[in-house]
């Protein structure tokens, strides 16, 4: 399957339509996964050293962490990203390739899987950053309907 393929199957696959909030897509993971989905900022991550967000996977808890910014949709595509490896799979299981440069001390089986952009050029960055666009591309229509509706009926 291809890249295109497996972000048109994955849009599918949550099933919440052409436009939907954060909240929504929020929920859409959380039951896709079976498990709670947290997102925390970071005040001390700093984007200038290449890392702007984290999807670090618990026992229980699926973690993004992202590093502070003033601009909301900066803020959103960094966490879009990381719901993007959720979604599409990667790194599901024991067979996780990515290298753990932040948490070296913790074994592979307790800190589940942690992944950061390493190499924007792999099949697995593009394709998790393409779906985080069409994720963003439905929340601004959600926005965008709310708001035209409102300007007409309100």
């Amino acid at each position: 399957m291809n890249i295109e393929q497996a972000v048109s199957a994955a849009v599918a696959g949550l099933q919440l339509g052409n436009t939907f909030t954060f909240d929504d897509l929020l929920r859409s993971v959380q039951d896709q996964r079976h498990r709670r989905v947290r997102v925390i900022e970071l005040a001390d991550l700093d984007t200038h050293d290449g890392l702007c967000a984290l999807w670090l996977a618990t026992d229980t808890d699926d973690l993004v962490l992202h590093a502070r910014t003033d601009s909301t949709l900066h803020r959103q595509q960094f966490v879009l990203h990381e719901f993007a490896h959720m979604i599409l799979g990667h790194c599901d299981g024991d067979d996780c390739p990515a290298v753990d440069m932040l948490l070296p001390n913790i074994p592979p089986r307790t800190r589940g899987r942690l992944l950061r952009r390493q190499d924007l050029d792999s099949e697995t960055e593009i394709a998790a950053e393409s779906l985080a666009d069409q994720l963003a591309a439905g929340i601004r229509g959600s926005v965008f309907a709310e708001w035209a509706f409102s300007e007409i009926f309100g």
